[in-house]
């Protein structure tokens, strides 16, 4: 008989709440080890092993090769004891926390065998919308504290019937220790509420009501894992104008959710990746090219002006089951008014959409923090979060080396679609998206989340930073953090150089130069800043060229009605005042003349170098889009109408800012002007969003060559736009460069908190 040995093992990354203790059980009896496998209130799983080494060590092989699926092993630590003659191996009751930290598993889609068991008439889950098993399910929606077993989870309200603590129990069962094990015996409820609250139908009946209403042109809100859905039937462009007229969003895109591929590939093309990352077990939606033939006629009441779509694949049981009753794609939106967060339990749904929903499908398993769909898209080929929440969040991404620190950081993002961070473990956790900052309720909702990661990260925050502008509600928040507990700041980190770090951080770069465009953001001149190359490095930026200035007269009235804007731009009066009237932006010609006044005697005229407003203003010029009613609106269509255009011959035209060469953008406006009027809009839009690329392209390039550094980056929103993103790449590489793009944080406004931790950490002195 082989001599006996021990090891016990600690295990840390997303390992608690993914099947791993039966995992770990199977494979340790597979080896023929005794011992036990236990969670600890830090997030760790720890492991006793005692057998012959032979079977330790192809216990520990399989551990690192083949975890659970949804398992994410960071760190594995093996330390060798003395035998103490154990004689079988078990799971045992998890220890409370000792301090320190563990990793939350994200909430996932409902696993294949979850969906055969649903659709399974012998099956004691057999149409049971909320099943789920080790492999599948919520999990950070319903946590309340580590460790992740079911008592510190919101299905401690459903005490398991005999069959489920059975499976729960068997170690062979998929369900062993599946905390959200559950059934129609002993698990959450439905129920179907008429707009006044009052039920009308429970269980299987609510579900096939439901989708009657959907039929029959209804909007229902849904409550699922992370939230809630305002859902209508994507086909009847009636119902769609309903949603629209009801929820203020007259011109926002809706998402879809199609019941299989065959229905996604009907409303829009789909790549292999793509058709990957929509089957994938996190499900985004996933903004896909809706330009085919066929295109269904309804298509331009749910991304109206646009040639994108979002859609998504269904991820719940009860999305299943939806569909059973339904047949074409729905609309599935989040339920929530303008500015306020998404409603989460039957209160909020009834008194936060009264009036706009006709029904509520609504079930009893409380949702302990909110998170919304995660939205993805591909840009210059690769994937670019536009939200990184459901599916995503809470998973850690990686803090560089260079800049491990010694204090635990919390940053609160930028104004809008903002998101926070912590650091965790030599990691940072960034948050699920929050929305925009502008408001009571959603501070009140960016608290809730900070207090809740911070609850379960086991973290406690000594430094807190934040934008640099101002007037930001996240900056008061910051001061207030830093007041209230003691924390050293707020820390202020301008805007692009946070968006610049993010980058950097997540690509593991200590330097790039890298273009930052987006739409705003506070410069340390006090202008607008947003389009920026920059050299950075995670602690300091230097502004080595980017946009001319131009002005915005009225300021927030010229975001709202860019054709404002070429008040600046252009430099014909008569021209001007006629765009300014036949873009509906003023009335008369005396206004038109307010307008021009307005930049010439620099009143309310604030100076940006912004080229998110810049594409806005030719969006304007060229007749797209003349006022804005949803962020990027203008700046997206004219995506849209470029997207068939020929790019049309044209010298880039340059000026000098500081030394240093900046793209003409007054030039670049007054030239594409000239270009309408004998070229179609369509390849006016292609030219004009060709040279904002290739100018901010060959300024980067020639930069990196001065300084001999060897990587361009592109971040901020404008890289959602494929083609311009296509563009900067192509010249990037050409010229024998490293290109870096994002792929794991957005590279919108919802990566600035990572670019905020990352910054404050690197100018931590050493």
């Amino acid at each position: 008989m082989s001599e006996r040995t021990r090891a016990v093992v600690s295990v840390t990354g997303v390992v608690q709440g993914v099947g791993f203790r039966p995992f770990v059980y199977r494979t340790a009896t597979d080896n023929d080890l005794a011992g036990q496998v236990k969670n600890t209130g830090d997030g760790r799983v720890t492991i006793v092993l005692e057998g012959p080494q032979s079977g330790i060590d192809a216990f520990l092989a399989t551990l690192r090769t083949d975890p659970p699926p949804l398992a994410r092993i960071e760190d594995v630590t093996v330390e060798d004891g003395e035998p103490a003659g154990l004689d079988r191996f078990e799971i045992v009751a998890s220890t409370d926390s000792t301090g320190g930290a563990g990793t939350i598993p994200p909430d996932t889609a409902m696993c294949d065998s979850c969906l055969e068991d649903l659709r399974d008439p012998d099956s004691r889950f057999h149409g049971y919308w909320a099943t789920a098993c080790v492999d599948c399910g919520p999990r950070y929606t319903v946590i309340r504290e580590l460790p992740y077993d079911r008592p510190t989870t919101s299905m401690d309200d459903f005490p398991m019937c005999g069959q489920c603590r059975a499976d729960y129990e068997e170690p062979s069962d998929r369900r062993y220790h599946a905390q959200t094990i559950a059934c129609p015996e002993c698990g959450p409820t439905l129920s179907l509420l008429d707009g006044d609250g009052n039920a009308r139908a429970d269980g299987d009946d609510a579900i096939e009501r439901a989708g009657q209403r959907l039929a029959d042109g209804e909007l229902v809100a849904i409550k699922g894992i992370g939230g809630t859905h305002l859902a209508c039937d994507a086909t009847d462009p009636a119902v769609v104008e309903t949603l629209r007229e009801r929820t203020g969003r007259p011109e926002k895109p809706f998402a879809l959710m199609a019941p299989d591929l065959e229905a996604v590939e009907s409303v829009a093309q789909v790549s292999d990746t793509e058709r990957d990352a929509l089957e994938d077990t996190r499900r985004p939606i996933l903004l896909l090219d809706g330009r085919r033939e066929n295109r269904p006629g309804w298509f331009d009441t749910v991304s109206p002006g646009l040639h994108t779509v979002g859609v998504m694949l269904p991820y719940s049981g009860l999305h299943h089951r939806l569909f059973d009753h339904v047949e074409g794609p729905l609309v599935m939106t989040s339920a929530n008014m303008p500015g306020v967060p998404m409603a989460t339990d039957r209160e909020s749904i009834l008194a936060d959409l009264d009036g706009v929903i006709d029904a509520a499908l609504v079930h009893d398993r409380e949702i302990v923090m909110r998170c919304d769909d995660s939205v993805a898209r591909f840009a210059g080929g690769e994937r670019r979060f536009v939200r990184r929440s459901r599916g995503w969040v809470p998973e850690s991404l990686p803090l560089p080396s260079s800049t491990e620190t010694a204090h635990d950081v919390l940053a609160l993002g930028a104004e809008f679609d903002a998101t926070v961070a912590l650091t965790q473990d030599g990691a940072v956790v960034p948050s699920q998206y929050i929305g925009d900052v502008d408001n009571p309720e959603t501070v009140e909702y960016l608290r809730e989340t900070v207090s809740h990661l911070r609850d379960l990260l086991g973290t406690d925050p000594d430094v807190v930073a934040c934008d640099a502008h101002p007037d930001f509600l996240t900056t008061q928040e910051a001061g207030a953090y830093a007041d209230r507990e003691g924390m050293a700041g707020p820390i202020q980190v301008q805007h692009h150089h946070a968006h610049a770090a993010s980058l950097l951080a997540e690509r593991e770069r200590k330097r790039a130069i890298v273009i930052a465009a987006d739409g705003t953001g506070y410069g340390p001149d006090g202008s607008i800043w947003g389009g920026e190359v920059l050299d950075a490095t995670l602690a300091d930026h230097d502004r080595v060229g980017g946009l001319s200035a131009f002005e915005l007269p009225g300021g927030t009235a010229a975001i709202e009605r860019p054709a404002r804007i070429l008040a600046s731009l252009l430099d014909d009066d008569d021209r001007i005042d006629e765009l300014l009237l036949e873009r509906g932006t003023v009335e008369t010609a005396g206004e038109a003349a307010t307008v021009r006044k307005q930049v010439e005697q620099d009143i309310n005229s604030p100076t940006t170098t912004s080229a998110g407003r810049l594409l806005d203003a030719v969006s304007a010029l060229l007749g797209v889009c003349t006022e804005r009613s949803y962020e990027g609106e203008p700046a997206m269509k004219l995506e849209s109408a470029a997207v068939d255009g020929a790019v049309l011959d044209y010298d880039i035209p340059y000026a000098t800012r500081d030394g240093n060469r900046v793209l003409d953008t007054r030039q670049l406006v007054r030239d594409l002007d000239a270009m309408a009027d004998d070229h179609p809009i369509a390849d006016v839009a292609a030219t004009a969003q060709w040279a904002l690329a290739r100018g901010l392209a060959e300024l980067s390039v020639a930069v990196a060559a001065d300084r001999g550094v060897d990587a361009v980056g592109f971040t901020g929103g404008v890289a959602y736009n494929d083609a311009i993103t296509r563009t900067v790449r192509e010249r990037v590489e050409a010229a024998g460069l490293d290109f870096l793009g994002h792929d794991r944080v957005p590279p919108g406004d919802g990566g600035i908190a990572y670019g905020q931790v990352a910054v404050t950490a690197a100018r931590e002195p050493r």
